[in-house]
């Protein structure tokens, strides 16, 4: 299992662009995706379920993947979150 933290970086927070940039860069991947926020568990596969994360500006929240691709999964969630889903 690789587990890494991430923080929101863009103004907006997640709103639907970013929620639907993380749901297809997770299935792009066989391993399981998980987002974290607080007692909040979802899967990051589901874009309804990354919205309802509520996540704002700032927002830290801890990725989990597992399985045979976990490492490159997490990286490339990473990324977006360090990219600011390329919005600002």
């Amino acid at each position: 299992m690789v587990e890494k933290l991430l923080t929101v970086r863009n103004r907006a927070g997640i709103h639907a662009r970013p929620a639907a940039l993380i749901a297809q860069t997770a299935n792009k991947f066989e391993s399981e995706v998980i987002l974290e926020r607080d007692t909040t568990t979802v899967n990051a596969k589901s874009i309804m379920g990354v919205i309802t994360m509520a996540a704002g500006y700032n927002t830290t929240l801890t990725l989990k993947t597992e399985g045979s691709d976990e490492k490159a999964a997490a990286d490339a969630i990473f990324n977006l979150f360090e990219s600011r889903f390329e919005e600002e």
